[in-house]
């Protein structure tokens, strides 16, 4: 049975009399303000944070309650079903939403009722004994306001948890709005405000990672909580891969490594560490990366930073195609095989410096037989192993070893 249907139907076992209720009305000032004097006594959150305006605006709050349940349980009210008691529970519910909304928390709330309870009724079964009640009477009457205050209570508990609940919604969204726009790299200017809205604190930079989602929730809990996720299709990834993006923030330096150990035994791909506005380069390198099968994530995370030099010349795949056949014309007159082997040592003789004896080494040939094939390049080419523009030319084209093409017969 709820209180306000018990109390209807309890009220006349009370002997409430007309006199006894108005004495205790009189007093609920006094009450009121010795209940909030305790709660900021004995609750640390309400200390100091009960002052001026907001000290008589709560001392109001706690006599109006008061006399809500006076009205509830005089016996000379007759039983109304549209009794005070809804506005009561529906100031209660307003009064947690706004504790969750300043930020104290719901054990505060409670220890302050708890109290507010014991305060309140130490003043109330003063006058009621001093007034003659009978023992079974202020007996009924402390179960009767002690189950009043628990509903007040859970009524205060039902807007501080729904208050959180729709705060948190109203911010993962935020926060995936600016997730989305830190991934678009719109303007600096409107990053800081989509950031102040959705409450996060910009770091210096951040750090993309493509992780598998079935992992995510793992890695998560190991990173910032400051860290910004993204689960939706975005440009670049492939849906069927079903990879999350990360944006980790202040992952640079030194803490790259630490990143990249935690990361250790997961299929992921580190972009690079960017300004925090600038972090969309981060993610296109990233798919990039991860889009030319770079490295090799199954066997763990794949550092971009480690693979430049393969991202650079992956850039334009074309030009890289027609810089090759510009810069190696003089190979293609020649048989395939042969091409490929003069192609093969100029590569390494490039990497090496022309030291002879090391080319060998790499190519496992005797130094005899790199003396001889250079000597056919030196034919081919000419002075223009000798011209900066040209090894920078065949440096690059080179840069991935060249496949023997297929021969028939």
């Amino acid at each position: 049975m709820s209180l306000e249907a018990g109390a209807g139907h309890r009220a006349a076992h009370l002997n409430l009399d007309v006199g006894m209720a108005a004495t205790l009305r009189g007093q609920l000032p006094v009450v009121a303000e010795r209940t909030v004097s305790a709660i900021t006594a004995e609750v640390p959150d309400y200390s100091g944070a009960l002052t001026g305006a907001m000290r008589a605006k709560i001392e109001n709050a706690v006599r109006i309650a008061l006399d809500t349940f006076l009205q509830l349980i005089e016996g000379t009210q007759a039983f109304d079903p549209s009794t005070p008691l809804t506005p009561a529970l529906e100031a209660a519910y307003a009064l947690g939403s706004g504790e969750a909304r300043s930020g104290r928390s719901m054990d505060a709330l409670l220890a302050a009722y708890r109290v507010g309870a014991r305060v309140a009724w130490r003043e109330v079964s003063t006058t009621t004994v001093r007034g003659g009640l009978a023992a079974a009477t202020v007996a009924e009457f402390a179960e009767l306001m002690f189950a009043y205050i628990d509903e007040l209570s859970a009524a205060s508990v039902a807007g501080h948890s729904d208050e959180l609940a729709s705060a948190g919604r109203v911010r993962r969204r935020s926060l995936e709005r600016l997730t989305q726009q830190l991934l678009a790299g719109e303007p600096e200017e409107s990053l800081r405000r989509s950031a102040e809205r959705a409450d996060w604190p910009p770091p210096q930079t951040l750090t993309v990672v493509l992780l598998s989602r079935r992992h995510l929730r793992a890695v998560l809990a190991m990173l910032s909580p400051h860290t910004l996720e993204s689960g939706e299709d975005l440009p670049g990834l492939n849906p069927v891969e079903e990879l999350a993006v990360l944006l980790v923030p202040d992952a640079h330096g030194g803490r790259r490594r630490q990143l990249t150990r935690l990361l250790h035994g997961h299929r992921a791909v580190l972009g690079p560490a960017r300004p925090w506005h600038r972090v969309a380069a981060s993610y296109q390198r990233a798919a990039r990366a991860l889009a030319l099968g770079v490295g090799q994530p199954d066997a763990g995370p794949v550092d971009t930073e480690r693979h430049l030099s393969t991202l650079l010349l992956s850039m334009d795949p074309e030009a890289l195609a027609d810089l090759r056949a510009q810069a190696l014309a003089p190979l293609a007159a020649l048989p395939p095989a042969t091409a490929h082997r003069l192609a093969e040592t100029l590569r390494s003789w490039l990497l090496h410096q022309g030291r002879r004896d090391d080319v060998a080494a790499d190519l496992f040939v005797h130094p005899q037989t790199v003396r001889y094939r250079m000597g056919k390049l030196r034919e081919l080419f000419g002075d223009r192993l000798h011209d900066p523009a040209t090894v920078l030319d065949l440096t690059i084209a080179l840069a991935v070893p060249p496949e023997p093409e297929a021969t028939t017969g």
